[in-house]
């Protein structure tokens, strides 16, 4: 049997090289990063204990989940009255060509009759709106409007945070609003990743948080 015995120079360090240290801290900074974007549709919902308000809010978008939220804290007594908002839009566009449209507030407030919230309890505010923003300025204004105090917003998981950083930003002064999300959406805020529509909505939410801070530079075409 051979044995082969090495022979360190004189001067020669055991140390890993400069390239390879550099290597290491890199792949740590990955394995960080990949950890972090995992937990971001976490960090995405923010929600508020919920209390006796004078109105739940509900968000337009992702019809028929968020309709059906509000319509079950209705029937839990969490508030006597349901909000709901408009867009003029695609109607008008549409209208031009003769061609009829239904607003996204005609479908959420025949879900909230079929779930057994009254017609009487159902309102939809003025003036349209357009983007989130201005769903805050318009339920701001009614809350001031009636001399109330709190509202519930229902709006989707991934959407709590933004929609919680515009209220602060354009409408704390008119009162208070709880921010509440969807309780089905909970396998998409822990598997955004696994979906190109999870994807979507965390790409969209960061950059309209990144907007919100900035102080809203950027508003949508043609306003």
């Amino acid at each position: 049997m051979f044995l082969i015995h090495a022979t360190i120079m004189p001067g020669t360090s055991l140390r890993p090289s400069r390239a390879v240290r550099l290597f290491s801290i890199l792949l740590a900074l990955l394995a960080i990063g990949v950890f972090a974007l995992r937990d971001l549709g976490r960090w995405l919902d923010r929600e508020d204990p919920l209390q006796t308000s004078a109105a739940i809010a509900v968000l337009s978008g992702h019809m028929p989940d968020r309709a059906l939220e509000a319509a079950k804290l209705y029937k839990q007594g969490y508030a006597p009255q349901v909000w709901l908002s408009y867009s003029v839009e695609p109607g008008a566009t549409l209208q031009k060509y003769g061609i009829p449209f239904a607003g996204e507030e005609t479908y959420d407030r025949l879900l909230l009759l079929h779930e057994g919230v009254p017609e009487s309890a159902i309102h939809v505010l003025d003036p349209p709106i357009v983007n989130t923003a201005d769903e805050m300025l318009t339920f701001g204004a009614a809350l001031r409007k009636e001399n109330l105090h709190r509202i519930i917003i229902v709006t989707s998981k991934l959407h709590t945070r933004r929609t919680a950083t515009l209220w602060r930003r354009l409408s704390s002064r008119d009162g208070e609003a709880l921010v509440r999300g969807v309780a089905g959406d909970r396998e998409l805020v822990d598997h955004w990743w696994r979906s190109t529509g999870g994807a979507l909505d965390v790409v969209r939410e960061v950059l309209g948080l990144l907007n919100a801070w900035a102080g809203l530079p950027l508003q949508p075409a043609g306003s």
